[in-house]
């Protein structure tokens, strides 16, 4: 007998990855959920054993979910598979009630170990039963095809980078950070600050930008924060002084060397691809949105926008990320996306 498995996760490309990564012969039949709504009504019905659940979801996140299995008492093992990396997301999913965490990029090495720890892999005996049972291969033969875009490719591998950088500030500072969703849209320079949150929550901002390049692939990654988060991230930091222009250079110079390194670095590993950072510079202080992108305006190319709005919890520190993707590195993100999905 097979184990009825669910995959949880707003991510095409993740939940395509996740079946990739069990073992042949593991399941009579894989189901799959967009987000956690969808989910707990295939759990209601009591058709999965084991859930495999993404953290960072729209409508219902999968903390939620946890929090309705236990409330509900729903009748199935859960291991989470999560970008988000932080020590305390992992403890927290553990006191909701997952048996275990696996970070992303799913290793088909730690789903097996997994799967052989808590009973549900037997290596052997499921695949003498996978070469025996002609029906369960022409289940398998059958399965539905999941679709990747490459919108959906470049939020999730931003999804696993943004995991690297929030695990990092989140252990510098000692702090937990909420990880939101990527955002990702291919726009025009023109109307870059129309896209982003940032432009309809507060009034000024100070900016720092810096250039990357790869083989195939160049960008630029601009960190744009809140004016009102200085003096609290300067007390994070432990500043001997805590305000005055210098100090928010300094704050700014500090956040970006944080977030850009860890973040540029997690998405060249997806990539296999090395990605150098140019020198940081200041683009302005104290200025609305659109005045800090307003030299990206002056030019007509078309750009891949990659947003990340990272907020510290129970602190008023906001910033966000935006990675700018140049139109001639399509066709390698394209190339990238066809080699992984085939």
């Amino acid at each position: 007998m097979t184990t009825r498995i669910l995959i949880c996760d707003d991510s095409a490309l993740a939940r395509k990855q996740m079946a990739k990564a069990l073992p042949p012969g593991l399941a009579d039949d894989i189901l799959f959920a967009g987000d956690g709504k969808e989910a707990l009504t295939i759990l209601r019905d009591q058709k999965a054993e084991l859930l495999f659940l993404d953290l960072n979801m729209p409508e219902l996140d999968g903390y939620q979910v946890l929090e309705h299995i236990r409330s509900e008492d729903l009748p199935v093992l859960t291991i989470v598979v999560s970008g988000d990396i932080q020590p305390e997301a992992r403890e927290r999913v553990r006191k909701l009630g997952a048996i275990d965490f696996i970070k992303k990029p799913t290793d088909t090495g730690v789903v097996s170990r997994l799967l052989k720890e808590y009973g549900f892999y037997r290596p052997s005996e499921l695949e003498d039963t996978a070469l025996n049972d002609a029906s369960l291969h022409s289940r398998e033969a059958a399965a539905p095809e999941i679709s990747v875009s490459l919108s959906d490719y470049l939020q999730e591998i931003s999804n696993v980078a943004m995991g690297r950088s929030s695990d990092l500030l989140a252990r510098l500072l000692k702090v937990f950070v909420k990880q939101p969703i990527p955002k990702v849209a291919f726009i025009a320079n023109s109307e870059l600050h129309m896209a982003i949150s940032a432009a309809q929550r507060a009034e000024n901002y100070s900016a720092v930008c810096q250039g990357f390049t790869g083989a195939g692939i160049a960008g630029e990654a601009l960190l744009l924060f809140e004016d009102a988060s200085f003096r609290e991230m300067a007390e994070l930091l432990h500043y001997d002084v805590l305000e005055g222009e210098s100090v928010n250079v300094e704050v700014l110079m500090d956040m970006s060397s944080i977030l850009f390194g860890a973040f540029i670095n997690g998405i060249g590993d997806q990539l296999d691809l090395k990605l150098g950072l140019g020198h940081p510079t200041v683009l302005g202080q104290h200025r609305p949105v659109n005045e800090l992108l307003d030299h990206h305006s002056k030019r007509e190319e078309q750009l891949l926008c990659i947003e990340i709005s990272y907020a510290l919890e129970n602190r008023d520190i906001r910033c966000n990320m935006l990675i700018l993707l140049t139109e001639d590195s399509i066709p390698f993100l394209e190339k990238r996306l066809a080699y992984l999905v085939d």
